[in-house]
């Protein structure tokens, strides 16, 4: 397959690509700076610029594209960047493979269009599949947003699957943040440590998009573990695979005051989201228990 991959720099996506060339799919990386290599190709998303033949010949777009959620204190321009920098990079290649499209009809293509588990809000204990529907908070309407960018391309007929992903485990991400404190000995539950949180190993992740680009499979999907877990219990696993004491619990309002808005959304509050989509396509977990998926993110297998 020709795969146009957007966010090709992220977490995701610097492991995807080259699982994607060594599967042996031809790969474009969309790029917002002058191109380094020959297989990176500019766009424009901020202003909805991309040049119609990048996409013309290509089977399949991967959309992974977005600026980061926590990784600064959320301000109302910050917000603005964080729904901005999804939905534009959605409508552009949403718009541009409608027409593409339009100009082929007889070509088969599927749109892999990245969201998350903030989509439903905090859940609480519920659990959640893919037909619950969208929370009231600032990340759900990112998400709700997001995800309606994608109608070009499902009116065009592509296939469409929305990446409803969780808290992805990698060298990196969130481990990347909590890892060293967790090393220090200064590791423990957040808040309550009630609140369910969605995990995925970073290889599943880049499997299950893998397995999506084939699988006869649209909408929205819920790219997590079979078993979500809440944040005591994977604090608690995380230091077991640390070997470290997790007795410093943070407490909500100092999480508050340190992080502002972004606390009582993105870490207070949380999905007991289950991948019911891929359960029932038939993917197989490498990483099926979160203490395995911290395993293999640390290298400790």
């Amino acid at each position: 397959m020709r795969i146009a991959v957007t966010g090709s720099s992220g977490l995701i996506g610097s492991r995807l690509v080259p699982a994607l060339v060594e599967d042996g799919h031809d790969v474009l990386r969309l790029v917002r700076r002058t191109p380094r290599t020959a297989d990176e190709h500019r766009w424009d998303p901020q202003h909805q610029r991309i040049d119609p033949a990048l996409l013309a010949d290509v089977d399949a777009v991967v959309n992974l594209a977005g600026t980061g959620v926590g990784d600064k204190r959320w301000s109302e321009k910050r917000k603005q960047e964080i729904l901005r920098s999804r939905v534009d990079a959605t409508t552009t290649v949403a718009t541009a493979l409608a027409a593409a499209a339009a100009d082929d009809p007889g070509r088969p293509r599927v749109l892999l269009s990245a969201s998350a588990v903030g989509w439903y809000g905090d859940t609480g204990d519920r659990v959640v599949r893919e037909n619950a529907p969208a929370g009231t908070d600032f990340l759900a309407h990112v998400c709700e947003q997001w995800e309606t960018a994608t109608a070009p391309a499902e009116q065009a007929g592509i296939r469409v699957v929305r990446l409803r992903t969780g808290l992805v485990l990698g060298r990196g991400g969130l481990l990347g943040r909590l890892a060293p404190l967790f090393k220090l000995g200064l590791g423990g539950r957040l808040g309550s440590g009630g609140q369910y949180w969605p995990w995925i190993s970073l290889t599943d992740e880049v499997d299950a998009i893998r397995f999506l680009l084939t699988a006869p499979v649209s909408g929205p999907v819920n790219l997590t573990g079979p078993a979500p877990v809440t944040n005591a219990e994977f604090t608690r696993a995380l230091g077991t695979v640390l070997r470290r004491p997790t007795l410093l619990p943070v407490p909500g309002f100092a999480l508050r005051t340190a992080l502002g808005e972004f606390a009582p959304v993105g870490v207070l509050a949380g999905q007991r989201a289950v991948p019911a989509a891929l359960e029932t396509a038939g993917f197989t977990w490498t990483h099926p228990d979160v203490t395995s998926a911290l395993r293999a993110a640390l290298g400790r297998d």
